[in-house]
């Protein structure tokens, strides 16, 4: 069987989560392919936006080599963001230099139930400290910036979120 093509970031634009599992399932794309067009934007386009804060690339990447992750939408990358959010071995901070040193054992049920449903974990986005602010400008992480205009915020308390999906 021939190997599935590899997916370049213009492909990646035209795809949303359940378009990307349905390439997957379909295997014609192969399981890496979501994840690395998504690290490579992130890695691209991340030092000027400030979006993602925490990076779980070789988790993923470890992930996928031992094979797709059961559910509907298996090996489709996804992040999370830094706010009540517990993902096992990466910090919880909250955007709070108060939590800055907080690393859950365990995954919480939000990070549980995204990976039952195959998702793939890549990191953690920027929130303002708590979520309590309109601008995400943590003092720990610093100021995501709008990917259209970097002298505007990207608001809050989801900006990094915002952030990342739209650029």
């Amino acid at each position: 069987m021939a190997q599935p093509p590899i997916m370049v970031e213009s492909e990646y634009d035209q795809y949303d989560a359940v378009g990307l599992a349905g390439l997957i399932a379909k295997s014609e794309l192969g399981p890496s392919e979501p994840i690395e067009a998504a690290i490579s934007r992130i890695e691209s386009r991340n030092p000027r936006l400030n979006a993602v804060v925490a990076k779980c690339f070789d988790a993923a990447r470890g992930l996928i080599a031992k094979g797709l992750p059961d559910g509907p939408l298996a090996g489709v990358p996804y992040l999370v963001k830094d706010l009540n959010t517990w993902l096992a071995g990466v910090p919880a901070t909250n955007g709070s230099q108060a939590f800055a040193e907080t690393t859950p054992e365990s995954d919480g049920i939000l990070v549980s139930r995204l990976k039952a449903a195959g998702l793939v974990i890549l990191g953690k986005t920027n929130t303002p400290e708590f979520g309590l602010n309109i601008c995400t400008a943590p003092k720990l992480f610093g100021p995501t910036v709008n990917p259209f205009d970097a002298t505007l915020s990207a608001g809050g308390s989801s900006g990094g979120s915002a952030c990342a999906v739209a650029s």
